[in-house]
């Protein structure tokens, strides 16, 4: 008894209590109907590894260790197979001189089936979409964002070309955070010339957010969509704390779409997703914001409440059936992500690895659309998604799944 897992193992009551453990587990293998899969004799060896210092002690466990394995070789894969009743609304960003805009192409996210990358399942029709973030007015950044758009901060028209021309961005996120009474108090006519100045300046999609002011906020979108008539913008945000009924409205009479954003809560995004459908606006003009918090900072919350909404969607649950947008440019907000510290390695690097894995994190898990910040994230991101969206040979790869383990 002095092998398992080591050399060092004497405990000869718990050594028992594992081959009793082992044989039954050993016992349910042996009654599987499997067939059809082939593995090298060395790649079982180290599946087995573990058990082999109990089996050298307990050879009468060795016959029903040759029948699992036996029938183990004979298996064959069947990818899992889940037809959800429901389905995601599919929303369209932007509009071409076809549908009546501007823009050069659109973007489309949403009309999932299923949950995302499960391509056995279903085949999700849209790609997720990432767009960068541009403020309309020099803001205070992390240094390592800061240095790729220092020369432009001061005219948002050419920091949106920047982000698209230079990094790649797919939709431009425009921040009209002057407006806000306790920084600039910019107009509603000046924001509507910025909005503008912006869309003449680039041919992808525009995203238009306020300052966060509640009480200026809705006049600032609503003049935003007007001055964007036909664009198909997305107008952010919309939520019980501010005049929702007329960033509705505005979205309604100019052709746009409304973020319905609240703080980790799903049952008040249920109520205002309601309250916006109540107001005439369609699923395809609305997307779910349910807030985001960065690595360490919640994301464990944003996680598992994404997730609660995308399966609650797909499982039939109307007020719950539209993409979902995630601010994962909220992460420059950690500390980590920005603060110099030699014990932490170089800010340089761990700032973006902080976008990137707060971004990665809430794709699995559900989202559909993402402001990002730093252009190393989005090279990052546009990299892994070629990646998981690549082409599968089915043929052999998931054939032989048991060999391929370690590929």
């Amino acid at each position: 008894m002095a092998v398992f897992f080591g050399d060092d193992y004497e405990e000869k009551e718990e050594a028992k209590a594992l081959i009793k453990s082992l044989a039954k587990l050993i016992e349910k293998l042996g009654d599987l109907e499997i067939e059809n899969v082939e593995i090298r004799a060395e790649e079982l060896t180290l599946i087995l590894q573990p058990m082999i210092g109990v089996m050298a002690q307990a050879p009468q466990l060795l016959p029903k260790v040759e029948k699992a394995i036996e029938t183990l070789l004979k298996t064959e894969f069947s990818p899992p197979i889940e037809t959800y009743p429901g389905q995601i609304a599919e929303v369209q960003i932007g509009a071409t001189r076809s549908d009546g805009g501007s823009r050069k192409k659109v973007v489309r996210i949403g009309g999932e089936k299923t949950m995302p990358f499960y391509s056995f399942e279903a085949l999700n029709p849209n790609r997720l979409a990432f767009a960068m973030d541009v403020f309309d007015m020099p803001v205070a950044l992390a240094k390592s964002v800061k240095q790729h758009f220092e020369d432009v901060m001061h005219d948002p028209a050419d920091w949106a070309k920047r982000c698209v021309e230079d990094f790649g961005a797919e939709i431009i996120s425009l921040n009209l955070i002057s407006t806000d009474p306790l920084i600039k108090d910019t107009s509603t006519k000046d924001a509507a010339k910025t909005v503008e100045r912006v869309l003449q300046a680039i041919d992808v999609p525009l995203i238009i957010g306020g300052s966060g002011n509640k009480a200026k906020d809705p006049y600032v979108l609503e003049a935003a969509a007007e001055v964007a008539s036909g664009e198909r913008c997305v107008l952010n945000s919309a939520n019980v704390d501010n005049d929702y009924k007329r960033i509705a409205r505005a979205a309604k009479k100019y052709g746009h779409i409304v973020v319905a954003f609240t703080p980790m809560d799903i049952n008040n995004q249920k109520k205002l997703n309601r309250l916006l459908l109540d107001e005439g606006l369609s699923k395809e003009q609305i997307i779910i914001d349910p807030t985001t918090a960065a690595l360490g900072y919640g994301l464990d919350y944003t996680l598992s409440l994404m997730e609660r909404i995308k399966l609650a969607g797909l499982l039939g649950d109307s007020d719950l059936q539209m993409p979902i947008l995630a601010s994962t440019s909220n992460s420059w907000g950690a500390r980590e992500a920005w603060m110099k510290s030699e014990e932490w390695g170089p800010r340089e690097y761990r700032g973006p690895l902080w976008e990137t894995v707060t971004t990665i994190t809430a794709m699995m898990a559900g989202g559909d659309l993402f402001m990002l910040s730093h252009p190393a994230t989005v090279r990052v991101i546009k990299g892994l998604m070629e990646d998981l969206y690549g082409e599968v040979d089915t043929d052999q790869r998931i054939q032989d799944w048991i060999t391929d383990i370690g590929m």
